[in-house]
């Protein structure tokens, strides 16, 4: 059971999550775009194989599907010789290299987006001044599987955060709503957490910046922290019920604040109104709970890195935290004008990374959007198990967190990779 908070927390509501933080010693990501140390071969004659390849000092290998085709092992860096070899040899029909699949998007920045498909690339950020290391292949949410079955169909995301900028043509024409429960600010997002968070759920699938996890859902705009990312319990409270009130099926919160009775009620007459709500565990690096995250009606995420590992900086403990998403230099759309998060490099205009369990709450947030567009008939509870259950049993399951790492093909339903 999700217990009361511990004493020591700041009052205040605030964000989770922050911009920067390097990794040394990174090498660049190779250039080709064929797989290394394999081509596809198909013979004439199946029976003549054998000898064709041995004079190459290859040997035959697994058929492809129903294709024919043979995936012949050769030395790297060989690939191309090879094939053009056998090209010549009239007992083959063809040889060709194994290309490499990428996913169906034309997002600029989509190869950076490890959490989405991770083919264990190493990236920089937009500046070129943090560069990350390569991670563990397939250390990711299976995004782009997820996107055969659906993409999200217009399903309403609540965002509530410091807003989302007017100004980021990849994220800002997916708002449908907005609502300030700020003193005293302008609507617009001029702390830069809220239009990272939302564009990890729902950035548009197009030539520009990144590719959102529920790349076809709309987002709900409720701006609950000020210009310097601090908020109230009463704010957030106001802005989950407008969420409610404005058609929210998913509600993201990436945030923290100390136990309240208002909060807690609020929270629940959402969950009540067949909404699943999300939010951080927060970046202590310890097991302290927080709130929302702790409720037992919101479902509390862990971060992981590229090479599914717990963050550093995570918040963890499987008796209330349910679940983990990467949260580790999470690339996503930032404002286009001066913003608190920027800080004096001013390093993150438009796109860059992001670190904490706030980047890993819309992951989570995103792809239980995705199950509500595969299962409209689908009540909140059934959506968060499936969210919850569907997740895969990295190291640290059970004691980190209690259901894995999110895994968005699995989901709703698709072919695994």
């Amino acid at each position: 059971m999700k217990r009361t908070v511990l004493a020591g927390f700041a009052a205040a509501m605030m964000a989770i999550g922050a911009l920067n933080s390097a990794a040394a010693g990174i090498a660049a990501p190779p250039e080709s775009s064929q797989v290394a140390g394999q081509i596809m071969v198909k013979f004439r004659d199946a029976r003549a194989a054998a000898g064709v390849l041995r004079r190459h000092g290859l040997s035959e290998g697994p058929g492809i599907g129903s294709t024919g085709a043979q995936l012949i092992k050769v030395p790297e860096g060989k690939e191309l010789n090879i094939i053009e070899a056998l090209s010549h040899n009239p007992g083959v029909e063809y040889a060709e290299p194994d290309e490499v699949v990428t996913a169906a998007t034309a997002d600029q920045y989509f190869d950076r987006q490890y959490a989405l498909q991770n083919t264990g690339q190493a990236f920089t950020n937009t500046k070129g001044d943090i560069q990350i290391a390569a991670g563990k292949p397939d250390a990711d949410v299976d995004a782009v599987e997820a996107w055969s079955v659906t993409t999200g169909s217009n399903i309403k995301v609540a965002v509530l955060d410091s807003g989302v900028a007017n100004d980021n043509p990849d994220i800002n024409p997916k708002v449908v709503a907005r609502a300030n429960f700020t003193n005293g600010e302008t609507g617009d997002d001029n702390y830069g957490h809220g239009t990272h968070v939302a564009g990890i759920v729902a950035a548009s699938h197009n030539t520009q910046g990144v590719a959102g996890t529920c790349p076809g859902c709309t987002i709900l705009d409720g701006k609950v922290l000020n210009d310097s990312g601090i908020g109230s319990s009463s704010s957030l409270a106001d802005g989950i019920n407008w969420a409610v009130s404005n058609g929210a099926k998913v509600i993201n919160m990436s945030l923290g604040v100390r136990a309240s009775r208002t909060l807690e009620t609020a929270v629940n007459n959402a969950w009540s109104q067949d909404v699943v709500l999300v939010a951080a565990a927060g970046n202590g690096g310890n097991q302290t709970k927080i709130y929302p995250g702790a409720y037992p009606n919101v479902i509390a995420v862990a971060a992981t890195d590229n090479n599914d590992s717990k963050a550093s900086f995570s918040t963890y403990g499987a008796s209330w935290v349910d679940i983990a998403a990467p949260g580790v230099n999470v690339y996503s759309t930032f404002p286009n004008h001066n913003f608190a998060l920027a800080g004096p490099n001013n390093r993150s205009l438009g796109y860059d990374v992001g670190n904490g369990t706030s980047m890993s709450s819309p992951i989570v947030a995103a792809t239980a959007a995705l199950v509500w567009s595969k299962n409209p008939a689908a009540t909140s509870a059934a959506v968060r198990a499936k969210v919850e259950s569907s997740a895969d049993a990295i190291p640290g399951t059970g004691s980190y967190w209690a259901n894995g790492r999110v895994n968005a093909c699995k989901a709703v339903g698709c072919a695994q990779p």
